[in-house]
């Protein structure tokens, strides 16, 4: 990551957005009343006591704070938007002061082909200097504090503060549409001021933000938060009065023939450039930012690959559309979910670092980072759920942790390259959350003889106690420098030790540290850590602890009967075949040289560091043919280009790690992980 100030230009933004939001307050605002009742905890009662003060129906208030986050406070932490607490009232001055790291590493090759690297310019690699978010987003918590009297500290701090700011917002935002304020209203004509706090600057975007709460009225909602408060929403039809919404006068975005977005989503078709480019350092003449295919119909798509920005959505979209940068499918923005799509999925989008993985998979970007503090938005995880759901459907893509992938669970292609992967879009990522939305979620398929285990801790009561959330990363193996700890918050990963025991060692990643040396609790380092839907086979159990087979060791986590951070599953492990001690473990499934033609380089079939040793177990992920995409010429004009090498040789996918590998399908045998031999 490379942190940089804010620029000058982002500070004009701010101030042009900071003026535009609190010129609602002078338009016309909903005076607040003051509390005759003495201020509760309970927080369905706050939900009411806002509601009833601003005169905002509690349906609505209730469906939009579910929408920006579920309800949770995140006490004190912004989301990548700038958004705080429960209405995610947002302040453009927390987005500058949390700048950009950039999207790819000095040196890194986000193609991940190593027979023609790609290394990008450190200049455009940097954080661009743009505009962060949308305007109408940047600034509510300044329009909010106007409305309310409340000092925006306290705004971002305490919850039941946050709700009344957020239902003062709506009520000014319905009385500006000239619609009927009130408690009492219909909920059905609200609709305009909703699509307007969603901070969207499209009307198919706000619109999509609006339909989503009025969905979820109909379904309803109940959970606990992450402060331990139950909240209720009761399930009501409501059918939408949509006439507020063109009142709102926003743009309205293309959405040509081909787009590869659900209907109901917001989407636009903001393409990354496909072009040739001279590079006069080395006189060379090279082509961006992806390649041309012909999928599914020529290589069949395996993966989705879920990413992070590391950056801004503005930002990372006009990087995406520089030729001499790398390009990936989608990007989704974070205060509503919308979507640009870059490049169509019969493409090769330079997103994973892994030529493989690349040649068979999807890239989304979701605009975020993996260790700021900051959090991932409801309305973009719903967005992106129903992004996946629909191209993995389209594309008979499993959804499951073997096919929809962080970009943290994607291999190195090489020994030498395994420490160059990037972590994103890491702990802090709901997979559990996320797989409920995609209509798929984590269930125990399996008992404790069945011999597989999916992770799948409490999110919101498993909080690992990381450090270093707002530094740089140290460069494994070498020394952890002082961090802070970062706050403590809900998480996807369950930290793995070598010995039953909280006191003990973490394990080690060779491949992260190589001198043996047990990883470390730093955000960054994720070597020993397994995340939610991952599937491992079940090595041992000693009491509250139970031990996986991960990366030629046994590993162990935490997990009590009380309070369980993994569910039992059914499937099938793979061991190597009798007779061998050990055997090779690969970052990509590249074919035997004979499968090359003449005028086809033949690419090394080359074996990571990691050992398989006879009498471990990993869970199988799925059996792939060896497969090598020859993609080489901007007009596909070298011998065999855009062509698929196929040969004999077959690979077992497994659960190596917290990232995917591949075994040769001859050097193992497949069972049945409850078959002990």
């Amino acid at each position: 990551m490379h942190l940089s100030p804010p620029p000058s230009g982002r500070r004009m933004l701010l101030a042009a957005a900071v003026a535009a939001a609190t010129a609602l307050v002078a338009t016309g605002p909903v005076a607040a009343e003051p509390l005759t009742a003495q201020p509760t905890t309970d927080r369905q009662e706050q939900y009411a006591a806002a509601a009833a003060e601003y005169g905002v129906p509690q349906s609505v208030l209730l469906g939009v704070s579910y929408l920006e986050s579920r309800w949770d406070t995140h006490p004190g932490q912004p989301s990548t938007s700038g958004g705080y607490g429960p209405m995610h009232l947002t302040d453009a001055q927390q987005v500058l002061a949390t700048p950009a790291s950039g999207h790819v590493d000095e040196n890194e090759d986000p193609r991940g082909d190593d027979s023609r690297p790609l290394t990008l310019d450190p200049a455009i690699a940097a954080a661009p200097a743009d505009d962060v978010l949308p305007q109408a987003s940047l600034q509510t918590l300044d329009a909010a504090a106007a409305l309310t009297g409340l000092t925006e500290e306290t705004l971002r701090t305490d919850a039941a503060a946050n709700i009344r700011g957020g239902a003062a917002l709506l009520a000014s935002y319905q009385k500006e549409l000239g619609a009927p304020v009130g408690a009492g209203s219909d909920p059905a004509a609200w609709y305009g001021a909703v699509a307007r706090y969603s901070g969207a600057d499209t009307e198919d975007a706000a619109a999509a933000f609006a339909d989503e709460v009025y969905d979820q009225l109909g379904l309803g909602a109940a959970r606990t938060t992450d402060d331990g408060q139950r909240v209720t929403l009761a399930a009501t039809a409501v059918t939408p009065d949509q006439s507020g919404l063109h009142k709102l006068g926003l743009r309205r975005a293309e959405r040509p023939d081909g787009l590869e977005c659900p209907v109901r989503l917001a989407c636009e078709w903001i393409p990354a450039p496909y072009g040739e480019y001279y590079i006069p350092k080395t006189q060379t003449w090279d082509y961006g930012n992806h390649d041309i295919g012909n999928r599914p119909a020529q290589q069949k798509l395996e993966y989705i690959v879920i990413h992070d920005t590391e950056g801004y959505f503005g930002p990372s979209v006009g990087q995406v559309q520089d030729v001499t940068y790398l390009g990936w499918h989608y990007t989704l923005r974070s205060v509503d979910g919308y979507i640009a799509q870059h490049i169509k999925a019969k493409d090769v989008g330079w997103h994973a670092g892994n030529w493989y993985v690349n040649a068979k998979s999807i890239g989304i970007e979701h605009e975020g980072f993996a260790g700021r503090g900051t959090w991932y938005t409801e309305a973009m995880y719903r967005a992106s759920a129903k992004l996946v759901r629909h191209l993995a459907l389209k594309f008979q893509i499993p959804l499951d942790r073997q096919h929809i992938l962080g970009h943290d669970n994607v291999p190195g292609t090489t020994a030498g390259l395994v420490d160059d992967m990037h972590w994103d879009p890491g702990p802090y990522w709901d997979w559990s959350h996320y797989f409920d939305l995609l209509k798929a979620p984590l269930k125990s398929t399996g008992t404790p003889n069945t011999g597989l285990v999916t992770i799948d801790p409490d999110y919101a009561a498993n909080k690992p106690a990381f450090y270093g959330c707002n530094q740089q990363p140290p460069l494994p193996p070498g020394p952890v420098p002082p961090a802070e700890p970062c706050p403590l918050r809900g998480s996807s990963s369950v930290i793995l030790r070598t010995a039953p025991s909280a006191t003990a060692p973490l394990v080690n990643d060779p491949g992260l540290r190589p001198n043996g040396t047990p990883n470390t609790m730093y955000i960054s380092d994720h070597g020993a850590r397994a995340s939610a839907g991952q599937t491992y086979a079940l090595a041992d159990v000693q009491g509250d602890w139970t031990a996986i087979w991960y990366l030629g060791q046994k590993a162990w986590f935490y997990n009590p009967a009380s309070a369980p951070t993994a569910k039992w599953a059914a499937g099938f492990v793979v061991t190597p075949k009798p007779g061998k001690a050990t055997i090779p473990v690969y970052g990509r499934a590249y074919p035997e040289q004979a499968a090359y033609p003449s005028y086809i380089p033949y690419q090394t079939i080359s074996p990571l560091q990691y050992t398989f040793p006879a009498g471990q177990r990993y869970a199988v992920g799925g059996v792939l043919p060896g497969e090598y995409y020859r993609a080489v010429s901007f007009d596909g004009s070298a011998p065999g280009d855009r062509t698929v090498v196929r040969g004999e040789n077959k690979y077992v996918q497994v659960q190596f790690g917290h990232r995917v590998m591949f075994v040769n399908l001859d050097d193992v045998q497949i069972l049945p992980a409850a078959q002990t031999s």
